[in-house]
């Protein structure tokens, strides 16, 4: 049996995480997410970026529409997973390796999108600010910034989470079977979530590769009123939040909420 061993990266989404990254998403189109930023792509209006696009799952599919889009991200194994899934579909996005809080685009956007909650992967709250700034700089007058924020824990669940299989597919390139166990641990004052994932790839009944992936802090909790605060001391006005990914009203006890921000037009 392989050894198991701690992976260590600059970068948190690469190794085994980044390569099977889709494998465990599996079909997204029917996601959500997807139809409600398409409508707010629609609403505000191009060119736009998409902020942690990852592998390309928004990206890819808005430019396969004929919609103006950028990417962003810093794990450059997760950009060039895009490139190649990009590749294979016919397509050239232009993408940039680079922080929320550092984030330097070629040119300004109609909208920016930070998909799949990844805002809360900043956990450092100047950091925060920062990347806050930045995408109020880079937007267009008029233009507006979407981001989903999701809670960490809901009211009763423990701050624990002990090791629990979380996923399992078999890999269709060569018929290995992928599985993933993952723990978390969630400190409510510091409103940070630590985890650690463990990968195992087997084949032919033995392993062949594992991985362990931790990352102390994870992702960083807002509340509805934290999150917008943010969006008013970057700047924004007016702000909506919205339950979930439909166009309805927050409501206090949403496990999913989604913040769009306006910059005041010049």
């Amino acid at each position: 049996m392989m050894e198991d061993s701690l992976h260590r990266s600059e970068y948190e989404y690469s190794g085994l995480l980044a390569r099977t990254w889709d494998l465990f998403r599996g079909d997204t189109s029917r996601w959500e997410d997807r139809f409600l930023f398409l409508s707010l792509v629609r609403e505000w209006g191009q060119p736009v970026l998409d902020v942690g696009c990852g592998t390309g799952r928004i990206l890819l599919d808005f430019l396969a529409l004929g919609i103006d889009i950028d990417g962003a991200d810093f794990s450059p194994q997760m950009l060039t997973l895009c490139r190649e899934k990009a590749a294979r579909l016919g397509l050239s996005p232009s993408l940039a390796q680079q922080k929320m809080e550092a984030l330097s685009p070629h040119r300004p956007y109609r909208t920016i999108l930070v998909p799949s909650s990844s805002f809360q992967l900043v956990t450092d709250p100047s950091l925060a600010l920062q990347a806050m700034a930045r995408f109020h700089q880079h937007l267009l007058p008029g233009g507006a910034l979407v981001m989903p924020f999701m809670v960490l824990r809901q009211a009763g669940e423990p701050d624990f989470q002990d090791w629990q299989l979380a996923k399992e597919k078999t890999r269709p390139e060569d018929g290995a079977m992928v599985r993933r166990w993952s723990t978390s641990r969630y400190d409510p004052v510091t409103q940070l979530e630590h985890t650690e994932d463990r990968y195992e790839v087997t084949f032919a009944g033995r392993v062949i590769q594992e991985e362990r992936h931790r990352r102390s802090p994870a992702t960083r909790e807002y509340s509805q009123d934290q999150a917008l605060d943010l969006y008013h001391q970057a700047g924004f006005d007016p702000i909506r939040a919205y339950s979930g990914f439909s166009r309805d009203p927050a409501q206090n006890g949403d496990a999913l909420f989604t913040v769009v921000g306006v910059k005041a037009a010049a």
